[in-house]
Formats: structure tokens, C-alpha cells, sequence
């Protein structure tokens, strides 16, 4: 059965950018339909489309979206014993005002300034927010960087079903990422940066994850992390959880969490997709 993912979130926050992923990803993608239509096209869609690995219904694009409509059309689905489930993209409020103001675009929103825009739909979207399977923050992420993304949480081999599960390395002073479920740090580890010859590289390079995982503590961190995640997985799971985001941080983002998202990403007994926020910073 064909997966049904319906894509929402804050104008400015990459919509366009994640259709265009999802299409090169081998999905049906189906822009701005009216919502009371979707129930009635999806069946048509999923249907009409074997070779698609799933399809996408962006929405709200105009800025117009109802949420509780929206939220209706989620339930319809799911009592169809459809897969649907709703990818929301946010960015922080000083992130899409500069982004609108970049690009002299007219915020969809009525209200007076881009600020005021942005508040009033962020009140309007907060419960599809809250009701999202996944949020990703777009903030700190170029466009490469969100297809990045986007291919690595819904790139699957064909029949995995299984919860998708994200482990992401970032840097405490590029602030802690907003869309994960499950945060650990790792700064009490010895820091490559202070280590001329090092510094240089990051924890993708050999001689830095040498550096970083030859020291007990770091292992011992390690088997904790994955030991725990091992039963909490098929938990969260159970409860009907389809995405789970662990994130790894360190100061910067690009050594010792870098180095330690790459081991528990290989040591974890379950299919991860591995992403490194902030290590070309």
C-alpha cells in the first residue's frame, strides 16, 4: 500500500523545496488541491500509481488552509486504512521574515507587517503542528541541505514499513535542534578542536573519530545510547510512532558529535538515516 503524506507548515519554511525532493524521490506529488478533494483523490491516486512510492499532497502553498479541516481529511483517510500521515515544516520567526524580505515576496497571510503575518499563522497552524507525525526545522538548513534531508528520512527500500528513525549530529552554539524527539551530549568527551593537527577536519575524517572513540568514556557512551534506544525503538513503535529523530550534540557540530552519530548510526540494530547538521559550518 502506498504511503500518503500530507505536506504542511509555515510559508517560507521550504515547501517547494521538499515537492520537488519527494519527486525526485519517486513520489506522486499533487500541489495546492483543494482540501476537500484529497479524500476523494487519494484513493484514485494510490491506486493509479504502482510505480510511485507513495503520494504527496502539499498544501496550504496560498496560505489559505483550515486546520480542522485539514485534520478531518487526515482522520478520513486513516479510516480508509490509508497510510497518511502529515510532514509539517517550520523555521523560526527571524528566519522567515528574513527569508520573505530576501525575496520581496507578499507573505500569504493578511496582517499589516511580515512579522504579524508570521505570528497569525503560526497561532492558525499550531494544532496541525501538534498533530504532525513530523516537524522538520527548516532554519538552519539550505536547500541542498533539506533534500539532503528529505532523502535520507523518506528514501526506503521497497516494503521496509518499519519507523524511521534519524540520528543527527549539531553544535549547542548553532542552537539545539527544534524537530527531534531525543537529544544527548556528548561535550564532556575531549575536544578535537584544541588539537591543532585535528582541528582542521571533522568527525568524518579517520584520524578525528580515532581520536574521539578511542576513549572509554566515549564508549561507554556509546553502548549506553544504543543500548537504550534498542528497547526504546520497538516501544515507540508499539504506540504507533512512524518517525523518531535522536540527536548528538557538541559545541560546534563538526567533531566529537559528528564521530559519535556515525557509530551509533552503525551500531544500532535497526535501519537509521545519518545526518550531520552543522559539520560544514
Amino acid at each position: 500500500m502506498n504511503e500518503i503524506l500530507l505536506v504542511a507548515g509555515m510559508s517560507g519554511a521550504g515547501r517547494s523545496t521538499v515537492s520537488a525532493s519527494l519527486e525526485d524521490l519517486g513520489w506522486f506529488v499533487i500541489d495546492n488541491l483543494p482540501l476537500d478533494l484529497i479524500a476523494r483523490v487519494s484513493d484514485l491516486a494510490v491506486a493509479g500509481s504502482p510505480d510511485f512510492v507513495g503520494v504527496a499532497f502539499v498544501v496550504g502553498r496560498s496560505g489559505r488552509v483550515q486546520p480542522d479541516q485539514l485534520l478531518a481529511v487526515l482522520t478520513e483517510l486513516r479510516a480508509q486504512q490509508l497510510d497518511a500521515r502529515i510532514l509539517f515544516l517550520d523555521a523560526p520567526d527571524e528566519v522567515l521574515i528574513r527569508r520573505f524580505e530576501g525575496t520581496r515576496r507578499r507573505h500569504p497571510f493578511p496582517a499589516p507587517s511580515v512579522a504579524d503575518a508570521i505570528a497569525g499563522e503560526r497561532t492558525q497552524l499550531q494544532s496541525i503542528r501538534d498533530s504532525a507525525d513530523l516537524v522538520i526545522d527548516t532554519g538552519v538548513l539550505n536547500s541542498n541541505q533539506l533534500r539532503q534531508r528529505i532523502a535520507e528520512v523518506f528514501h526506503r527500500p521497497e516494503g521496509d514499513r518499519g519507523m524511521r528513525i534519524s540520528v543527527i549530529s549539531f553544535g549547542y552554539s548553532n542552537g539545539i535542534p527544534r524537530d527531534v524527539d531525543l537529544v544527548f551530549d556528548c561535550r564532556f568527551l575531549p575536544n578535537p578542536h584544541w588539537v591543532e593537527s585535528l582541528r582542521p577536519f571533522s568527525g568524518l575524517d579517520e584520524a578525528v573519530a580515532t581520536y574521539v572513540l578511542e576513549h572509554d568514556d566515549a564508549q561507554r557512551f556509546i553502548t549506553d545510547v544504543v543500548s537504550m534506544l534498542t528497547w526504546q525503538i520497538p516501544a515507540f513503535a508499539k504506540e504507533g510512532k512512524s518517525y523518531l529523530s535522536v540527536a548528538i550534540g557538541c559545541t560546534g557540530g563538526r567533531h566529537r558529535s559528528v564521530a559519535i552519530t556515525e557509530e551509533i548510526g552503525r551500531r544500532l540494530p535497526f535501519k537509521a538515516a545519518v545526518f550531520h547538521r552543522d559539520v560544514d559550518r
